[in-house]
């Protein structure tokens, strides 16, 4: 395989958000007819490679070179045109449209007054899916097919346009376990077709199954690239979990006290499944996992976002029955959501309004303006939030700031449980330690917090103790003293249950 030219070759591609370094001079290879298989850790650069490489993103330096040719950028057209296909772990398919009908949206086969031949289509949707033993009918309609027929009907849309190169974002991380030999058996049938696949997967067993190279990122940057062949999933994991110990945040402990909240057996079909845990005063509770383990799912159930099928859940004793999230704040509950600009900051309102809003609708008074701006002056000062004033929109805040300014929010309801989703994500070293601060005030002063991060040292300093998510269930809570990041990684991955087996 070495002795061939590849068909892609990335060369000292490097990508930056900010202050936030995604990609440092990368080097990555694809030959034609292999699976290469991408892993690493959340954030670890892998879907801002993928988006470089199908032109959804610009680098800031480096080549891709494509069959030979030298490119600075690529923009989405272009990436197809030459061959470059991505399947998104989110379908992107009309799923009122029939299965023909999709493969060729945009590229209908049209007599010479314009009218779409169906039947030729139909012929041509079926030559195309027996041409890699694909047995979904041309003519179902799409909303009625299975997660993995979907996923299939995608790789037949990439065939359809000559794709040499297909690069998979997590294809079977909503597929059952029939459903993924299925997607992974036509994988490996498509490299007996010439076609190369770049396979992003937090799946281990799965590299190892399909996969002739894997290459590790982490932190922005190829720790290693192995022949599949001579190396163990061990050894891998080790690679994606590396890390220099001044990474690890060192907090107060506090005491802890009586239980607060408790989750038991909560369950959403499809979504998480007989979920149970305790929350005590003054705790840190962290619950870690993959993307798509159900972390977030399971807090929009407790914070009243999404309903539940069973299950209970308890504040100080009391089971709460009507949810919804103006329930659940009257309850006593916060939520400082991941996804912070799209779901809980209003981007042109002022700082001051964004700050107040929850607080002002509680007391359900006329707002005393004066009150107001003395209130969350003192909050800019006490978290250190940098602005122009008051009246400053808020989406004009750095990043840092803006997670601040929600914190800020929360910080006046004087709320008994806080949900931190993501809570440092795509801020600075600066303001992670001013948010990791807030949150040892809040616990010191008898809160209780739960807090989801994919940043493992992030989880392991800040954490009491960590609920371990896998495909929806809560498969493990571990003491953050006793755990170390490959510890925590083999439980994401569900190879602790291997390594136990083999004792």
């Amino acid at each position: 395989m070495n002795e061939r030219k590849p068909i892609l070759h990335v060369t000292n591609i490097t990508k930056t958000f900010g202050d936030t370094v995604a990609l440092r001079n990368v080097n990555f290879n694809l030959y034609s007819g292999e699976v290469h298989c991408l892993v690493g850790e959340n954030g670890a650069g892998k879907s801002t490679l993928i988006k470089l490489l199908s032109g959804a993103e610009t680098p800031d330096g480096g080549i891709i070179s494509v069959f030979g040719r030298d490119y600075t950028l690529l923009h989405p057209d272009w990436a197809m045109s030459l061959g470059i296909a991505t399947i998104y772990q989110d379908v992107e398919l009309i799923e009122s449209l029939n299965v023909a009908d999709n493969i060729f949206l945009g590229h209908e086969f049209r007599n010479r007054l314009g009218v779409i031949n169906f039947r030729k289509q139909f012929e041509a949707a079926r030559e195309l899916m027996d041409r890699v033993k694909i047995s979904i009918p041309e003519r179902a309609i799409v909303e009625g097919l299975s997660p993995a027929q979907k996923q299939m009907l995608q790789i037949v849309k990439a065939l359809h346009i000559q794709a040499k190169v297909m690069i998979m974002d997590e294809p079977t991380s909503s597929l059952g376990r029939d459903e993924t030999k299925a997607l992974m058996k036509l994988t490996k049938e498509l490299t007996r077709h010439d076609i190369g696949v770049i396979y992003i997967s937090h799946y281990l067993d799965e590299v190892f199954e399909i996969g002739d190279r894997v290459t590790v990122l982490k932190d922005g940057e190829v720790v290693s690239t192995y022949d599949v062949k001579t190396v163990n999933m061990d050894t891998v994991a080790t690679a994606m979990v590396g890390r220099k110990p001044s990474l690890f945040f060192q907090r107060e402990k506090v005491d802890i006290g009586e239980v607060v909240l408790e989750v038991k057996n909560v369950t959403k079909k499809g979504v998480v499944d007989n979920v149970s845990f305790e929350v005590r005063k003054g705790e840190i509770f962290g619950i870690g996992g993959i993307v798509g383990a159900g972390r977030t799912e399971l807090m929009r159930i407790l914070f009243g976002v999404d309903e539940y099928d069973s299950g209970s859940i308890l504040l100080n004793g009391r089971m709460l029955t009507s949810r919804t999230p103006r329930d659940a704040i009257d309850s006593g509950f916060s939520m400082i959501m991941e996804e912070r600009k799209a779901l809980s900051l209003f981007d042109i309102r002022p700082i001051k309004e964004n700050i107040s809003i929850v607080h002002n609708e509680r007391e359900r008074v006329l707002i005393k303006h004066k009150d107001e701006n003395r209130l969350v002056n003192g909050l800019l000062q006490r978290l250190s939030i940098v602005s122009s004033g008051l009246e400053q929109p808020a989406g004009y805040l750095s990043g840092g700031n803006q997670q601040k300014s929600v914190l800020a929010r929360w910080l006046l309801t004087d709320a008994q449980v806080y949900i931190f989703d993501e809570p440092t994500k795509g801020v600075d070293i600066g303001a992670k330690e001013q948010i990791y601060s807030f949150m040892i005030e809040l616990i010191k002063r008898g809160k209780a917090i739960i807090m989801v991060s994919s940043d493992m040292p992030e989880l392991i300093s800040m954490s009491d103790s960590i609920g371990v998510m896998r495909g929806g269930k809560m498969v493990a809570v571990l003491n953050a003293e006793e755990v170390t990041e490959k510890k925590l990684l083999d439980y994401f991955l569900g190879l602790e249950s291997m390594k136990e087996g083999t004792t």
